[in-house]
């Protein structure tokens, strides 16, 4: 279970947002919504351990996960807006670092499967660079086949993606919530989602 309580977020001397209060459990799905600027991208880094709210708390399974860092980061993945990769490395090779990074094991016939998941493998061995965005997002959003993680924080992950994909990532996160996973999601598209708990935070710029 994930639970915020009153958090507030400044930026500079400007107030992003405040008393933001949610619980998330197995299961679940949080929506946040709100104009750019409102604060959508700095409360997920807030979830992931990557900002420090100026006001509130995180808690893990009861425990602020400032207390316990590397237990709660071992049950969370993040893939935020950009896509985290490197131009020079092929997706293979990417996908492989980004696993042990996380400590989790990742052989070539696995990266290739996640691959082959997002529809992208036909670019496996090519230099990431010379990829569309298009393509360097199913790479990235491949990763969501490589770990076993309950807390997935999604920033945008279906922007620049064609109908297809964005049906296969829609469905690869209803199994993951199926299961007793938990999910985190900021978009723009109307994508249908199901959970068996679903809520929306709205933020105000």
């Amino acid at each position: 279970m994930l639970i915020a309580q009153d958090l507030a977020c400044l930026r500079g001397d400007r107030l992003l947002f405040k008393h933001v209060n949610f619980t998330l459990s197995a299961g679940g799905l949080l929506t946040v919504l709100g104009e750019n600027g409102s604060g959508k991208s700095s409360l997920l880094r807030m979830i992931c351990g990557l900002l420090s709210p100026e006001l509130g708390n995180l808690s893990w399974c009861n425990t602020p996960i400032k207390q316990a860092p590397e237990s709660y980061h071992a049950n969370l993945t993040y893939i935020g807006h950009l896509n985290g990769l490197k131009d020079d490395l092929t997706p293979v090779e990417n996908l492989q670092i980004s696993a042990r990074l996380a400590g989790q094991s990742s052989t070539t016939k696995l990266a290739l499967e996640a691959l082959t998941s997002m529809g992208i493998a036909r670019c496996a061995n090519l230099p990431t660079g010379v990829l569309s965005q298009g393509q360097k997002r199913r790479v990235a959003l491949s990763r969501l086949w490589l770990n076993n993680s309950r807390l997935w924080v999604l920033d945008e992950p279906f922007s620049a993606l064609d109908s297809a994909s964005i049906d296969i990532l829609a469905a690869h996160i209803n199994a993951h919530m199926a299961g007793g996973g938990m999910c985190v999601i900021t978009t723009h598209q109307e994508v249908s989602l199901n959970a068996l708990t679903s809520q929306t935070l709205r933020l105000s710029a």
